[in-house]
């Protein structure tokens, strides 16, 4: 006869599992649109290759303090460094390629053009990952680029060289995800998380000597700038936690929670509301990257 009891306490804490996942999901992608705020009203006043160090440094220390003490060599051992380092190096370049985007355009424009490296990934995990790709995904993206050529549109209010800049980072961001899901079987997410930390923090204090001199933030803006950091690292861990406890495929709509939170903060610290033809772009973005993940919860096999 099965044990009752165990069934009846997994059926329970299941649900459990999926609704802490969610809030966990919520919680990181609000970081994530915070730190991008940060971000924004930072780069108006400082050089961008200063902040992308400074968000990488803190985000290190902190994995330094509070996990090196638990872990140890543990921390940055990889039985491939060589792909650890590359992907690091995409994240490197999505952070620094999208606080240029900053500059040049609205904190909910940027933010969902980055939502085309998920489209991207379900193309080309066909031939990278060896993975089955159907027409959907190559429609998803269509409409998806389609929606950027709609944002970009000549004439319109967002410039041209900002949208470059955001296109440059989601294809890193694509790069980036596609390594994670080849690294993800054998390798540790701490130690894959300290490896962007480290060698983005490596990689930017070499343009430090030539960005950064007699600039002295004040007080506020130190402040935020250690803020990068701290919203950066707090919100990969939330992530982390997030798909430890509940399925990817429950997960994936609410990564576009970070589009609302980008929006709310748009609206509330740069009182920038998109055009009509902006935001059809924006939904046509949206409704292709949707598609793709219901697409696939639907026919994804189900878990026992």
């Amino acid at each position: 006869m099965p044990n009752s009891g165990a069934e009846l306490k997994a059926a329970v804490s299941a649900p459990q599992n999926v609704m802490r996942g969610i809030f966990l999901m919520l919680c990181a992608v609000l970081l994530f649109a915070s730190m991008d705020a940060t971000a924004k009203w930072l780069t108006a006043k400082y050089p961008v290759p200063m902040l992308v160090w400074a968000r990488y440094l803190v985000h290190c220390l902190l994995m330094l303090v509070f996990l090196f003490p638990s872990h140890g060599r543990r921390l940055w051992y990889s039985p491939q460094p060589g792909l650890q380092v590359v992907r690091a190096l995409m994240l490197l370049g999505v952070t620094g390629f999208t606080m240029l985007g900053f500059r040049l355009l609205s904190l909910t424009v940027a933010t969902t053009i980055a939502f085309l490296a998920p489209l991207l990934v379900g193309l080309l995990a066909g031939p990278v990952l060896k993975e089955k790709v159907g027409l959907i995904q190559a429609v998803a993206l269509a409409v998806g680029l389609a929606g950027v050529v709609l944002i970009a549109r000549p004439g319109g209010e967002v410039p041209l060289l900002g949208v470059v800049f955001a296109g440059i980072a989601a294809l890193c961001y694509t790069a980036y995800q596609l390594l994670t899901r080849m690294l993800a079987p054998f390798e540790s997410s701490v130690t894959m998380l300290f490896y962007t930390a480290l060698v983005g923090t490596l990689m930017s204090s070499l343009a430090l000597p030539w960005t950064w001199s007699e600039i002295h933030p004040d007080a506020f803006d130190t402040l935020l700038i250690c803020m990068l950091g701290v919203l950066g690292g707090s919100g990969h861990y939330l992530l982390i936690r997030a798909f430890r406890i509940t399925p990817a495929s429950t997960l994936a709509p609410f990564l576009y929670a970070q589009l609302i939170w980008a929006g709310l903060l748009d609206l509330v610290v740069f009182r920038h509301v998109p055009d009509g033809p902006t935001w059809l772009g924006i939904a046509l973005i949206v409704a292709a990257g949707l598609g793709v993940v219901i697409k696939e919860k639907f026919q994804s096999p189900k878990a026992p």
